[in-house]
């Protein structure tokens, strides 16, 4: 067999074998974003937060997935990258240790508090928006906060919502973000100082929203950027393939969704670090324009 024959055998065979996993990451996964039920109760959980670029998380979601790897690992994200700079964008990343009534394991709170993780507990809300993304490789997490942040911006600039912060929920073979419709005090750690919010444009937000018998306490932001733009994508990288958008299918409970029945493999946090520390600094060449094209095409 000539020589030729087999390059063009091997080549087709990783084409294709690259493709299958891209589309088993969740390549043209559906992007439903609803608003209701969040996916989590109330629930106490260890943290550490941290300044920075969001690209530093992976090291943490890591480490905090090393010291509990049987538990929840939870990210929150405060501020919108594209209008607060890099370091000074402020999240925290840990593990949930309880949810609901139930109690944390003591010997977990005890390693987690040994590492320099802190503990803060968030409370149930009514009405969030939500969505879920598959959790399959480890490119899933490059693919999901690439894709639904975009949806998750176009969604409630729509319907005018006032919705901060937002939270990344890795679990069951799932990544579901949300961002509550209310308390959204009660969602910031102390180390995190709420920016100073205008009470004219809370309520002029508020009037326009169209959630019925959500919480009435909705706290909005004047001016530290928590309407995420494309959110934690600014930490990605820009990809030239594309996709046929898919269309938001409305506000249906959210409460329940399963993951199809796929496996679920534990997200390398520290190649995922890497990848995306790297093409941070691929990102400066590319023109604004063309920043946030995305790993499937443009979302909005």
């Amino acid at each position: 067999m000539p020589d030729w024959v087999i390059v063009c055998v091997v080549l087709s065979l990783l084409i294709s074998l690259t493709t299958g996993y891209v589309l088993y990451s969740g390549l043209l996964s559906d992007i439903t974003v609803v608003t209701g039920s969040p996916p989590i109760t109330k629930v106490t959980f260890a943290y550490k937060f941290k300044q920075g670029p969001y690209q530093g998380s992976a090291p943490l979601f890591k480490e905090s997935h090393r010291i509990g790897p049987k538990l929840t690992c939870i990210g929150v994200f405060y501020d919108d990258p594209k209008k607060v700079p890099g370091p000074q964008c402020r999240y925290v990343v840990g593990s949930i240790l309880s949810e609901g009534d139930n109690k944390a394991d003591e010997e977990l709170l005890k390693s987690y508090e040994t590492s320099g993780f802190n503990v803060f507990s968030f409370p149930e809300v009514t009405h969030v928006v939500t969505t879920s993304f598959p959790l399959r490789t480890f490119f899933s997490v490059l693919l999901g906060i690439r894709r639904v942040y975009p949806r998750l911006n176009r969604y409630i600039k729509e319907r005018r919502l006032c919705a901060h912060p937002f939270l990344e929920i890795y679990r069951e073979g799932q990544i579901q973000f949300m961002a509550p419709l209310a308390r959204q005090g009660d969602f910031y750690v102390p180390e995190v100082r709420p920016a100073e919010r205008s009470l004219s444009e809370q309520e002029e937000l508020l009037s326009d929203s169209d959630i019925s018998g959500a919480d009435s306490n909705s706290e909005c932001s004047s001016g530290s950027g928590v309407l995420l733009s494309d959110s934690r994508e600014t930490s990605l990288a820009a990809s030239s393939s594309r996709s046929v958008p898919i269309q938001d299918q409305g506000d249906r409970n959210y409460r329940g969704r399963s993951s199809g029945g796929s496996s679920f493999k534990e997200p390398d946090w520290e190649q995922i670090g890497g990848q995306q520390a790297e093409r941070e600094d691929s990102n400066k060449k590319i023109p604004q324009a063309q920043e946030w094209w995305g790993a499937v095409g443009e979302e909005e």
